[in-house]
């Protein structure tokens, strides 16, 4: 898996978890999926992804997208 696909893998993962916790637990945790939402906005537009940068440090190789 390249870190392309494991960056928009891990963001799908903490939207759906925000919207399945905040429907299931408490309403408060839609906070996760609009902090996965608003960090995939400014990685957007920054380039700058801290999970990316997690996943690089693991070893997962680099895609075209987060060299």
């Amino acid at each position: 898996m390249s870190l392309d696909r494991a960056v928009l893998a891990f963001a799908g993962i903490v939207v759906l978890a925000g919207i399945i916790l905040s429907l299931s637990v408490h309403p408060m945790w839609i906070w996760l999926s609009g902090f996965g939402g608003a960090n995939m906005l400014q990685a957007a537009f920054t380039g700058f992804c801290p999970a990316a940068m997690v996943f690089r440090k693991i070893g997962v190789k680099p895609g075209a997208a987060f060299r």
